[in-house]
């Protein structure tokens, strides 16, 4: 179970890859890539399909991230997840990040035991936006409601 430590961990490392981040300009995907940009995080658009993400190298696998990231957020569905988890294992990624806000998100129970069985830290579900500082309304308003639900991590 994901807790508010491991979150803060996880957003206090500054060199961060995000997986599956969309060709598609107005994709969620970009709009949290923008926004780790915006508050000076060093980040990594990774996507196999693609060769720039606004104007950034967009690469095709973390092993070609050097020196390799401290953390993945990973924004894939949960089919590729399990590939995504490889990659992090042989760069040496000891921090993941599984996206989601709704739907299945990019989490698949074997991608998770894989990440504990080679130590490998994980944050399973929630979107980062609701726990960044000075963050926009929307994500104010679904961490809000998160904390009622009782679904906000402690």
């Amino acid at each position: 179970m994901t807790n508010l430590k491991d979150i803060e961990d996880f957003l206090s490392k500054r060199r961060v890859a995000i997986v599956g981040v969309s060709r598609d300009t107005r994709d969620f995907s970009r709009t949290i890539f923008r926004e780790f940009l915006s508050r000076q995080y060093e980040v990594f658009p990774v996507n196999p399909l693609v060769s720039l993400i606004d104007e950034h190298h967009c690469y095709g696998d973390l092993k070609e991230i050097n020196p390799p990231v401290e953390a993945v957020l990973v924004m894939t569905p949960p089919n590729v997840t399990e590939d995504v988890v490889l990659q992090c294992r042989d760069a040496g990624v000891k921090s993941v990040w599984f996206y989601r806000a709704a739907g299945a998100g990019a989490s698949s129970p074997n991608a998770v035991s894989f990440c504990k069985e080679h130590h490998i830290d994980v944050i399973e579900g929630h979107c980062p936006m609701m726990f960044l500082a000075d963050t926009g309304f929307v994500h104010r308003i679904h961490r809000f409601f998160s904390k009622l639900a009782g679904s906000y991590p402690k």
